[in-house]
């Protein structure tokens, strides 16, 4: 088969329905969790019934407080997690709609409001 030929029964693609802005946002947020501590981390607290104590994750993850720290930080920069401070100690959870958010912006913003770009 030629090449014009394939172009043609090509699907053609549709528009993006990413703004830079969003585009932006998912960058951040692909990039807070390029990393498999980073992806274990929101598992656990995926599956966690109340936030936890970051003291808790260190075994659990088998990193030192300072990698454990570090890996937190980048979640909560890019906005997946919450923290709360009880006594001495910090407790993580995600953040409400936190994932459901980087779905919205994976099918972009006029798939999420139902219409068709």
């Amino acid at each position: 088969m030629s090449e014009s030929a394939l172009l043609e029964t090509c699907c053609p693609l549709r528009q993006p329905t990413l703004s830079e802005d969003e585009a932006s946002e998912l960058e951040r947020l692909f990039k807070a969790l390029a990393d498999r501590h980073r992806v274990r981390i929101i598992n656990l607290l995926a599956r966690a019934e109340e936030p936890v104590c970051v003291c808790h994750l260190e075994p659990t993850l088998g990193l030192s407080q300072p990698a454990v720290s570090y890996h937190l930080k980048q979640l909560l920069d890019a906005g997946l997690l919450e923290r709360e401070r009880r006594g001495r100690y910090i407790h993580y959870r995600l953040a409400e709609g936190a994932l459901d958010r980087v779905g919205e912006l994976v099918r972009g913003s006029a798939a999420v409001e139902g219409t068709t770009p």
